[in-house]
């Protein structure tokens, strides 16, 4: 096991002396008179033993264990301690040579610095502290250190890297136990059945489910915004956001969801069901949330997408204007000064104009439409009103599908929100006159209050509705509207209408993305 995880080069340099750092060559290395007293040359030490002795009393606090060879210790080590101890460094060489002598030598440390060999309550507390991080990370190299720094900071001597190795591997299949066990529960015999299902190819769709799950949109479009709706509605098919997974640490969760994510359908389902379930659930139970954050912010990027589309298209057209304004101005500057001019006669004036400007000018000016006064918005939401068709090929899906909080500032919004909703689900033309219009901000009042004067119910319908959308998509954006559950009871996840294909039409009535789901952000 041990060299599945570890290559034969850091095997030995697990097994040895690694480089150290001038900082713990100062922490670990320092001889305190204490320490100095316990190899004192009186005990009829040899200059040789001496060293020896404090090269493995230096050693255990810094690796946790003292290598076999005490004797390939780093140069700097040896000179710091011979200087420390007034020996020769050279000393040490042949140290060990009798085997006895270095393990009666390491049996004195132990003592003295009340470290201890790793004994059954050592191995059961060393296992359960593995198991408890196992739950949290799977990755045995990261385990193995975690081992290292919790058996030196317990004092107990680091047994071999196979021994170790093994128990961090039977950790790891520990926790995949205790993983399927927690989430037994959920797992009914329907469920299982569900989840299987995902890992096969639909023919509706030509991909398996999970992997269609796991595809996020390249952009913000409608059929974008459609598509990640009908994954949502799966998932809550499914009442993947009903699972509660709490009862694993959140660090498993992701990982084993991370798992489901790059992991091919076809692999997952060739895996035992004990890793197979596990997996699959928490990418469900992840989705379900992150689809749903998926929709909200697609939303977003389409209907900001139409507007800044508006919002240019506006631009030209108010400088179109103001080049017309700036012809007429032209022209008023030269028949103001004439008619203000008490010298000119009144039957001078027209002759003096039309000389002056001349004819083809005023004709061309006069042949030009009479400019209008602009709304409050200079026409921003009249040109937005332009993209209504293409705006409502997803909002009514996700209005369906969603529904919205907030607090009492977004009160009357959300009553709009749900009339909107109401008429949607109708196909009712006309807002009621009882649907609350406060919400809408004073620049674009004006365009209600025209149609409603002129008695256009269709165009009163279209900017209250798109007026609607953009309050909703800014409140969404500040944080006084949260995304709540579904608007409308689930569907059955092996029904059609629940499974839609990519780009379909969904009828009326998701999880956890990568950041590969959004490339297009």
């Amino acid at each position: 096991m041990a060299t599945r995880v570890f290559s034969g080069e850091q095997l030995a340099q697990l097994r040895g002396f690694p480089e150290i750092t001038r900082d713990e060559l100062i922490r670990f290395f320092t001889l305190t008179s204490a320490n100095r007293a316990f190899v004192d040359p009186g005990r009829g030490r040899s200059a040789r033993d001496r060293l020896g002795l404090a090269v493995q009393l230096c050693t255990l606090p810094w690796l946790g264990f003292v290598p076999d060879d005490v004797t390939a210790a780093p140069s700097a080590v040896v000179t710091r301690l011979a200087e420390q101890l007034r020996v020769d460094a050279g000393a040490l060489a042949g140290y060990g040579e009798r085997e006895q002598t270095r393990t009666d030598h390491l049996r004195l440390v132990l003592q003295y610095a009340g470290w201890r060999v790793p004994r059954s309550l050592e191995v059961k507390e060393l296992d359960e502290f593995l198991l408890a991080r196992a739950m949290e990370h799977d990755s045995p190299s990261l385990l193995f250190r975690l081992a290292c720094e919790h058996l030196r900071a317990s004092q107990v001597v680091r047994p071999g890297v196979v021994t170790l190795s093994e128990r961090v591997a039977a950790a790891r299949a520990k926790a995949e136990r205790e993983t399927y066990d927690r989430l037994a529960h959920l797992l009914t015999d329907a469920r299982c059945s569900e989840v299987d299902g995902l890992l096969v190819t639909d023919a509706e769709i030509g991909m398996a489910r999970l992997r269609w799950l796991n595809t996020g949109p390249v952009e913000a479009s409608a059929a974008a915004v459609k598509t990640e709706v009908a994954k949502l509605l799966f998932l809550r098919g499914l009442d993947a956001h009903t699972l509660d997974l709490s009862v694993l640490p959140a660090e498993r969760r992701r990982f084993l969801a991370s798992v489901g994510r790059r992991s091919p359908a076809a692999k997952l389902a060739r895996r035992e069901p004990h890793r197979r379930y596990p997996i699959v659930l928490t990418v469900l139970a992840q989705s379900a949330v992150d689809v749903l954050d998926e929709v909200v912010q697609l939303f977003d990027q389409a209907v900001s997408a139409r507007e800044s589309r508006a919002k240019h298209k506006l631009a030209g057209q108010l400088a179109e204007r103001a080049k017309r304004s700036k012809d007429k101005l032209a022209i008023a500057e030269q028949v103001l000064p004439v008619l203000a001019d008490p010298a000119v006669a009144d039957e001078q004036v027209g002759g003096l104009l039309r000389e002056r400007i001349g004819m083809g000018r005023l004709r061309a000016v006069l042949a030009e439409p009479a400019t209008s006064p602009l709304p409050r918005d200079h026409g921003h939401l009249a040109q937005l009103a332009s993209s209504y068709g293409y705006l409502r090929q997803f909002t009514c899906q996700v209005l369906e599908a969603i529904t919205f909080a907030g607090g009492p500032a977004a009160a009357e919004l959300l009553e709009a929100v749900a009339v909107l909703r109401s008429l949607n689900a109708t196909g009712a033309r006309s807002v009621p006159a009882e649907a609350p219009n406060g919400f809408v901000p004073a620049r674009w009042r004006g365009y209600l209050d025209d149609a409603l004067a002129a008695g256009d119910a269709t165009a009163y319908r279209r900017y209250w509705e798109l007026c609607v959308l953009l309050c909703l998509r800014d409140a969404l954006r500040s944080g006084d509207v949260c995304p709540g559950r579904a608007a409308t009871p689930t569907r059955s996840p092996t029904s059609s209408a629940a499974m839609p294909g990519r780009g379909s039409e969904m009828s009326s009535a998701g999880w956890p993305a990568s950041p590969l789901r959004r490339p297009w952000r």
